[in-house]
């Protein structure tokens, strides 16, 4: 899911371990605990999807106003605001890996949600675990969903909007039957408006002048 660049600052925090070094990343971090398993297969699929440098970072703490009593689910707009503030130097992504259930005022849940055209990002492990649908837990199931609905999120902040291709990871999903339909490799038209993005020829023509 998509949504609009916040206008707020951005702060950075050299705490969250990454050093500015010019070279733009995608920064990946836990929100709370996260499998290190299913952080690095989503780390792998980013960094096949985008071609960016991926690093992990240090892990930050889930935002308490997030959480809404009413409904026993966290806001994902409060999980954006608290990645916004905490983007690290370096960094032209940060995406945030949570395992609780997200929700939308507008919607029952949400799997992930994005600043389209923005900087942050954050997905929801929660949904994708065969276990919270009473099935069996399988490692691989989740580590496959996480990383298609890693690339998903982050194709939303350079720009990518819905695909009609059910295959490619920028389709929409609204349960685990489109989910699992779905791989990590954007298709070949996603591809070709990811590279003509403003936003991604400005991020590699930075990471390309800084290579030795």
């Amino acid at each position: 899911m998509a949504s609009g660049p916040s206008s707020g600052p951005c702060e950075t925090d050299r705490s969250l371990g990454i050093r500015s070094t010019g070279i733009p990343r995608v920064a990946v971090t836990p929100v709370g605990p996260a499998p290190g398993v299913v952080l690095s297969a989503m780390e792998a699929a980013l960094r096949e999807a985008f071609g960016l440098p991926v690093l992990r970072v240090a892990g930050i703490d889930e935002p308490p106003s997030a959480f809404s009593s009413p409904r026993g689910q966290w806001s994902s707009m409060a999980f954006l605001e608290a990645l916004l503030a905490r983007v690290p130097p370096g960094a032209a992504r940060l995406l945030g890996v949570t395992e609780r259930d997200l929700f939308v005022p507008v919607l029952s849940f949400v799997y992930g949600q994005a600043q389209l055209g923005g900087k942050v990002a954050v997905v929801s492990l929660a949904r994708l675990r065969p276990e919270f649908h009473g099935l069996p837990g399988a490692a691989p199931v989740l580590a496959r969903r996480a990383a298609a609905e890693a690339v998903h999120e982050v194709g939303h902040t350079f720009g990518l909007v819905h695909c009609p291709d059910r295959r490619c990871p920028m389709s929409l999903s609204i349960d685990l039957p489109d989910l699992d339909g779905k791989t990590a490799t954007p298709c070949a038209a996603c591809k070709v408006l990811l590279e003509g993005s403003r936003e991604m020829r400005r991020v590699r023509t930075l990471t390309e002048g800084d290579r030795p």
